[in-house]
């Protein structure tokens, strides 16, 4: 009788932990801030070394809004991969880091070691191209 309530009790954590594995894989929003709660954006480009700090609310609003209609889905770990477009962190309006992610693609970002890959909405990092090439341009030669 004590094995076999001891082996039950194995079974049960065995499938708790994978039904808890399991539940990270379910799609999911990765930012849920109104854009309105956020300060600033630091955005790090990651193949020239370049920062900008994003301040006005238009551009705030454009990529908080993007990135808030998108469902991601883990696909697997991260660890140990280097290089990437963007690194975006994102500050509350206590300028405190509310977020912070990497942009590999329009469909995949990385975030806590994991790639997430987009499920319904393409991150539009064609605008922080913009943003860049807009900032380039500003810059004394």
């Amino acid at each position: 009788m004590q094995k076999k309530r001891i082996l039950v009790g194995m079974l049960t954590a065995v499938i708790i932990i994978v039904l808890l594995y399991t539940a990270t894989y379910i799609p999911k929003k990765m930012i849920t801030i109104e854009p309105a709660e956020v300060s600033k954006i630091e955005v790090f480009d990651g193949n020239s070394g370049t920062l900008i700090n994003l301040t006005e609310k238009d551009q705030i609003e454009h990529i908080i809004s993007n990135l808030n209609e998108t469902t991601f889905k883990k696909k697997g770990l991260s660890i140990g991969y280097m290089g990437y477009n963007y690194r975006l962190t994102i500050y509350d309006a206590d300028e405190e880091e509310y977020k912070e992610l990497i942009i590999n693609s329009s469909d995949t970002i990385r975030y806590n070691g994991f790639f997430y890959e987009s499920e319904n909405n393409s991150v539009d990092d064609g605008y922080i191209d913009e943003l860049f090439s807009a900032e380039k341009e500003k810059a004394p030669n």
